[in-house]
């Protein structure tokens, strides 16, 4: 059979930066799966965008449908012929639809009976019969947010389109999609290229757009933008602050990457280079410089569409773009620092946090006095916890985070040190926010992790007691991230902190505002819940998080030394027969409840394995008490380990469920001083 490369190109107006590499793949996968469903074969689909077109290239596709054997079945004989031996109405209208008369279906007999049978072959259609049918449904797919329609059609998409080019090797494929007729015209450059081309075969895209000053692979396309900011960089004796949102943003910006610095008068420097990064970044989609330091240089590079023979006018034209902007930062740095963030706390009054909860500047107390009892429990620095906690939001006061909303905790740090307030006060500005992101840095000072934490937890508690918990996917107040960062700071800084007690001391600052009944359960159990995807993404198993779960330590620093330990012991030899065994025992115990438990009577044990069980036990609770004591689970689980033997040979030669009740109640005294004792670190009968 045939096979050849198919191209499908749709040539649009400007696609959406931010989401044109989504929608290449989007499109890639949606032809991948629609081929598949539909019995072409091929060998893979490559995707290709640039900011006027997505395309895909199907390599080695099948011209044909592979053929199908087709098999359908009919009424059952008994009903399909009357007592005349006549077919019945109900057959005569099954052999209508398969186009054969009755007496020419099979018979398809089974142990359950006889039905009539068409069996046919169904011949493969060709691509070109298929592919329009296949691209629109693929496009229609993608996911578009807000579809337009253009000029008098009725059609949508992300953005109108002007050409859809369709090509199976050098032949044509006729058709329409979204109401335009595929032709083999594509758009080149916008600047660089006259006018619309017609390309002669599919695997002659990349090079012929390529004459045409377009390189239409997004993936080259970035790497080319990256190695001319380096090479840029260099040349500079600096290094590009190289943002990976950003540069993907501007590869789907350009056709032509060309690479060129500019600059900007040093006298801007005297603002924080933050403030100067996001409006550079943010704004006008530059890559700043930074010199060996970290400092910001008053030099940066951009990356045009065009390759111009005059690049020092596109360069003096960005400048000019970028002193303004530049400018206004000065200007909102300047102005603000002619109030301190004390001055501003009475501004706070008049800003809502949420409608139940209050302003901000209560938020903020609340904040504080959270910060404060945190830092006893820790022993850091309580009034700097307070102050800190007390001016953490006052910066979203400020005209220059009212303009850069981005950059609000750092400028609180800056105006802070400005205002003469205490470096640990001042770092707290900025580090309340950490970590504002997955693999983001933590707070540094204990300070700040006071009030990073006290942020988040005045977050749950608030939320949480006015009953607007997540739902499905929507979280408004992001508090699954915030109890993420909840976890991260205490766990990796493992610090000493019980989430009941942050908790309890959080829901006390909020006074009548809140709902309490079993708040602080709830709360605790949405934090802790939090592990399950944290351990997840670090590939341990499900069973090792539900062991230490089921105990449910509040403690996550403890939880998390839990999870080690439990997963080392995961690795021993013995761990499936000690996971079955507490699997046994919990479930005799579970059937086996006494209202009244008595104590254990040596006196009673009789069989050579119970005595063996018992001693055995009493040595290992006496060994592992002190690793209990100093959290060294790890250690523990091992010492557990021991008893294997013993339980095994326990349950080989005793009977639990004895005839004399003392002699009975004894051995299942015996097994729930087992099994509590397995618990002190985690239900392992859940690793089973």
């Amino acid at each position: 059979m045939r096979t050849e490369n198919l191209l499908i190109e749709i040539g649009t107006e400007e696609l959406p930066p931010k989401s044109l590499a989504k929608l290449a793949l989007a499109f890639r996968d949606n032809i991948q799966g629609m081929f598949t469903d539909n019995d072409l074969t091929f060998s893979q689909v490559n995707w290709y965008a640039s900011p006027r077109r997505l395309a895909v290239v199907v390599e080695g596709l099948s011209e044909f449908q592979a053929d199908k054997d087709v098999e359908k079945r009919g009424p059952a004989v008994t009903a399909a012929f009357g007592e005349d031996g006549e077919p019945t109405k109900a057959a005569q209208g099954w052999a209508r639809s398969n186009g054969i008369e009755v007496s020419q279906a099979e018979r398809l007999k089974t142990d359950k009976g006889e039905w009539l049978l068409f069996k046919a072959q169904v011949k493969g259609q060709a691509i070109s019969q298929l592919l329009a049918e296949l691209v629109e449904k693929a496009l229609k797919a993608l996911p578009i947010p807000k579809p337009m329609r253009w000029g008098s059609k009725s059609t949508q998409f992300i953005r109108p389109i002007h050409t859809v080019t369709m090509l199976y090797g050098n032949e044509l494929i006729q058709g329409k999609v979204l109401d335009v007729s595929s032709a083999r015209l594509i758009n080149g450059h916008r600047f660089h290229s006259d006018a619309a081309f017609e390309l002669d075969c599919a695997d002659n895209y990349l090079s012929q757009l390529k004459q045409h000053y377009v390189i239409a692979d997004h993936s080259h396309r970035r790497t080319l933008i990256l190695e001319q900011i380096q090479a840029l960089a260099k040349q500079e004796g600096a290094v590009a602050d190289i943002d990976e949102d950003l540069l993907e943003e501007v590869t789907s910006l350009v056709e032509w990457p060309v690479a060129l610095v500019a600059n900007f008068e040093e006298s801007f420097l005297a603002v924080p280079k933050e403030a100067l990064i996001y409006t550079m970044k943010g704004d006008q989609k530059y890559f700043p410089l930074l010199d060996e330091n970290g400092q910001l240089k008053s030099r940066f590079i951009f990356i045009t569409n065009i390759e111009s023979k005059d690049p020092e006018t596109i360069i003096s034209g960005n400048e000019k773009v970028i002193r303004p902007r530049l400018a206004d930062a000065e200007f909102f740095f300047n102005t603000d620092k002619k109030q301190t963030l004390e001055s501003r706390l009475d501004s706070l009054k008049s800003v809502l946090f949420q409608k139940q909860l209050g302003t901000v500047y209560e938020k903020s107390e609340r904040i504080a006095s959270l910060a404060k009892s945190i830092a006893t429990m820790l022993g850091a620095d309580q009034e700097a916890a307070h102050r800190a906690g007390l001016l953490c939001k006052t910066d979203l006061m400020t005209n220059m985070v009212m303009e850069f909303p981005d950059v609000q905790g750092v400028m609180g740090m800056h105006y802070a040190r400005a205002d003469g307030e205490t470096e640990l006060v001042a770092l707290a500005q900025n580090e309340q926010y950490m970590p504002r992101f997955a693999g983001d840095n933590l707070p540094t000072s204990e300070v700040s992790v006071c009030v990073a934490l006290a942020d988040k937890i005045d977050t749950l508690v608030g939320i949480f007691g006015i009953g607007q918990t997540p739902k499905g996917d929507k979280d408004p107040f992001a508090l699954r991230r915030a109890s993420i960062g909840v976890l991260r700071i205490i766990v990796e800084k493992t610090l000493p902190l019980d989430l009941v007690d942050l908790v309890d001391v959080s829901i006390a600052t909020f006074g009548d505002k809140i709902e309490t009944e079993q708040l602080q359960t709830k709360v605790v159990d949405f934090i802790l819940a939090r592990f399950k995807a944290w351990y997840a993404e670090q590939g341990i198993a499900t069973g090792v998080v539900q062991s230490v779960a089921a105990n449910r330590p509040t403690r996550p620093a403890d939880f998390a030394a839990r999870i080690e330990a439990v997963k080392s012991f995961n690795t021993l030899e013995s761990a499936e027969a000690l996971a079955s065994a507490n699997k046994r025992v919990a479930n005799i115990l579970a059937k086996n409840v006494f209202t009244q438990e008595l104590p254990f009577n040596k006196a009673l044990l009789q069989e050579p394995a119970e005595i063996a069980l018992a001693n055995s036990l009493e040595s290992v609770e006496t060994r592992i008490q002190p690793m209990l004591k100093q959290s060294d689970y790890t250690s523990a689980l091992v010492v557990l380990a021991e008893l294997r033997e013993p339980i095994d040979e326990f349950f080989e030669h005793v009977m639990v469920m004895a005839d004399d009740e003392s002699v009975k109640r004894n051995r299942l005294t015996l097994l729930s001083r087992l099994r509590g004792l397995f618990l002190c670190c985690a239900d392992i009968s859940v690793l089973n």
